[in-house]
């Protein structure tokens, strides 16, 4: 018997390493990129940018673009793209707007209403992909300019000509569910922690952090649920197959096409939820909310571990990936370095993921 046919040497017995457990993780890049920004802040930044407000500066922006890369993860690892979310962001913010300045509708109705309009131009995304054939990234770059001319177009029908819309904040005071999506929570527990001198804080006692602004908190919570599906639930294991190998799914009893519509629908009302809490903190929206932050979503996702052709990828690594992007356009503030430098580091940080991801993947799995 040739040495090719013994068990030790089947690849169905084969005992693996720690490292090559570790290596089939889609997450590495993201974890080992961020430990390289870090080490680079570290020795170049101001050592106020790892202070306890510092810290809140690089994570409120991560936050924010986190939330739209969960759910761009979610819907490459389905193999399907949505260039439309920036886009949706501006769209999503005039509609709540609408909802709660024009027709004074309290937030219980207008939050879910809003994510509603957002799921519903998901499924549109999602059925013209699927009954087309179309390539995703045609039909959501065609809904890109639709949504974006749309809310150009709303925001001067209700304001009378502007392309901005005030009164948010007025028109939400006092609402109960305004703590929830705006501002910071645990203001109590950092007031506590400042009066026992365990936090910085002004001369008049006020912590220089107020609180944990919500976003991180629902960045956080996003991550943990889109993590949970994806590792511990049926629906996780059909979005893989989904993105994977389509026909195949299909054979073996995946209702590919509802997952795919489901993930539309999920990415649309995570644009959705972050215009919302930005609307909120704003107290005004405009149509230029969200420019470009598609392509920034997609490569937090990139850098993440998601790969290009569906089928692999994290939650996990997105949300590394997003504290990657906050890190550095916050960071570059605290260093000498001209902030103009961050387009450079952020497609060279896209290229570097692409590749490494790639080469661990093929070396570990054996793929050529």
């Amino acid at each position: 018997m040739s040495a090719a046919a013994t068990p030790q040497s089947d690849e169905r017995v084969r005992q693996e390493t720690l490292f090559t457990k570790l290596a089939k993780r889609p997450e590495l890049g993201s974890i080992a990129g961020l430990v390289l920004v870090t080490v680079f802040f570290l020795f170049t930044a101001d050592g106020s940018m790892f202070t306890l407000s510092g810290v809140m500066n690089f994570l409120t922006p991560a936050a924010q673009l986190g939330i739209l890369a969960i759910g761009a993860a979610l819907l490459m690892i389905g193999g399907e793209f949505d260039l439309s979310i920036g886009s949706m962001v501006a769209f999503a913010g005039m509609i709540f707007g609408a909802f709660t300045v024009n027709m004074g509708l309290p937030l219980i109705l207008a939050i879910p209403a809003t994510l509603a309009v957002a799921a519903a131009i998901g499924v549109l995304n999602g059925q013209l992909t699927i009954r087309t054939g179309l390539p995703s990234f045609i039909v959501t770059l065609a809904f890109l300019f639709i949504l974006r001319g749309l809310t150009l177009v709303g925001l001067k029908a209700i304001t009378g000509g502007s392309t901005q819309l005030r009164g948010v904040r007025e028109a939400i005071e006092g609402d109960f569910l305004t703590p929830l999506f705006s501002g910071d929570a645990f203001g109590g527990l950092f007031a506590m922690l400042g009066r026992a001198g365990l936090i910085e804080t002004f001369k008049n006692g006020t912590p220089k952090v107020p609180g944990i602004p919500v976003e991180i908190l629902w960045f956080i919570a996003l991550a943990c649920v889109a993590t949970w599906v994806l590792l511990r639930t049926p629906a996780g294991n059909w979005i893989f197959a989904s993105g994977g190998d389509t026909n195949a799914a299909s054979n073996s009893g995946v209702p590919v096409r509802k997952v795919k519509v489901a993930l539309f629908m999920v990415t649309a009302c995570c644009a959705a939820l972050l215009a919302i809490m930005q609307v909120m903190d704003a107290g005004s929206t405009d149509a230029r909310r969200g420019f470009q932050k598609e392509f920034e979503g997609i490569i937090a996702a990139v850098i993440g571990g998601c790969l290009l052709t569906g089928g692999y990828g994290s939650a996990i690594g997105a949300f590394f990936g997003s504290i990657i992007f906050g890190m550095v356009v916050i960071g570059l503030t605290y260093t000498k370095i001209d902030q103009d430098w961050f387009q450079v580091f952020l497609g060279g940080m896209l290229l570097l993921a692409v590749v490494f991801n790639n080469v661990i993947r093929k070396r570990v799995t054996g793929e050529r």
